[in-house]
């Protein structure tokens, strides 16, 4: 058994290469082989959000505080809040961020295979972020 201490982990600065504005991520849990969990608590600043992405097994977000935006490959965008919970299936394309002037925290949840738990595609056009959410 491994116990982390609340604050034995420093926050680190999502990778811009993969993320538009602000990102601060805390790590939960990375599970070693052969279990393949993962979780992350993810800040975004108001504005800040992920690349289009995808997961092979899919991901799991849980909305804890703010308020922010989801999306999947050719469909509208939608608006997350507290208590939301969002399923993304394997293979989607989607992204997911604060709102234009409110910052967001979620938890990301996830399986890696084959050591590989996203894979990162381009960015999000400010248009398509911009675009009001349903």
């Amino acid at each position: 058994m491994d116990i982390f201490k609340a604050g034995s982990r420093a926050s680190i600065t999502a990778n811009p290469d993969w993320f538009t504005g602000t990102v601060w991520q805390d790590p939960i849990v990375e599970t070693p082989d052969p279990a393949r969990a993962r979780a992350v608590s993810v800040r975004f600043d108001p504005g800040a959000r992920t690349n289009w992405h995808t997961h092979p097994l899919g991901q799991t977000l849980h909305v804890v505080s703010g308020a922010g935006r989801v999306q999947v490959w050719g469909e509208s965008v939608q608006q997350i809040r507290p208590g939301d919970t969002v399923w993304i299936p394997p293979h989607e394309k989607h992204w997911h961020g604060a709102e234009p002037k409110v910052a967001m925290v979620h938890i990301a949840i996830h399986e890696a295979l084959d050591g590989v738990h996203v894979n990162w595609l381009e960015p999000v056009s400010d248009e398509d972020y911009q675009t009001d959410p349903q």
